[in-house]
Order: C-alpha cells, then sequence, then structure tokens
C-alpha cells in the first residue's frame, strides 16, 4: 500500500492518514510453521495443477499457521485449500 501511495506521488495528508490506519492493523509475522505451510501448500498446488501467485499462498499459510480464517471474495481462489488443509474462509455473504 505505501508502494502505491509513492508511485501515485501522495501528499503528506493523504500518507499521514494512510499511516493511521495502517497503525490500526494488526499484523501477523513470520513463522517457521507459516513458511512450512507455505512450502506445503505451494507443491501441492503445483503438483496438482493449481499454481498460484506466492502472495496468495502465503496469506494461506499464515492463516493455516495462526488458526485463522482467511477473508477473501475470490473463494474459487481457495477452495481446494478448504477441503485439503481445513482452511476456513470468510467470504462475506458472497
Amino acid at each position: 500500500m505505501t508502494q502505491w501511495a509513492q508511485l501515485r506521488s501522495w501528499g503528506a495528508r493523504n500518507r499521514g492518514a494512510l499511516d493511521h490506519w495502517l497503525g490500526s492493523l494488526v499484523v501477523i509475522n513470520s513463522s517457521v510453521e507459516a513458511a512450512r505451510l507455505w512450502g506445503t501448500i505451494s507443491g501441492w498446488g503445483k503438483l496438482h495443477g493449481r499454481s498460484r501467485p506466492i502472495n496468495d499462498t502465503w496469506i494461506a499459510a499464515c492463516c493455516l499457521a495462526e488458526n485463522l480464517p482467511l477473508a477473501t471474495v475470490n473463494v474459487k481462489d481457495y477452495e481446494d485449500l478448504v477441503a485439503e488443509y481445513g482452511l476456513e474462509l470468510v467470504t462475506g455473504g458472497r
């Protein structure tokens, strides 16, 4: 998000608002378990013809490692991980 602000030459007011908003978020730190799960999920996807962008598999791995649901509107991108790994999705009713 800060890259977006940089590329769009945001001014101090908008950058300050972004910093304030980012400061209100909970950040999940990486862990050995998340890294292990990322490798497992990524490898499984490649073996089953379901390669994904690294960021998608990293988010799923962090959620699994922390036993957290993954919020998405792209349910189809994660349905197989729900079935294979028990990933819980929050979809907002979509």
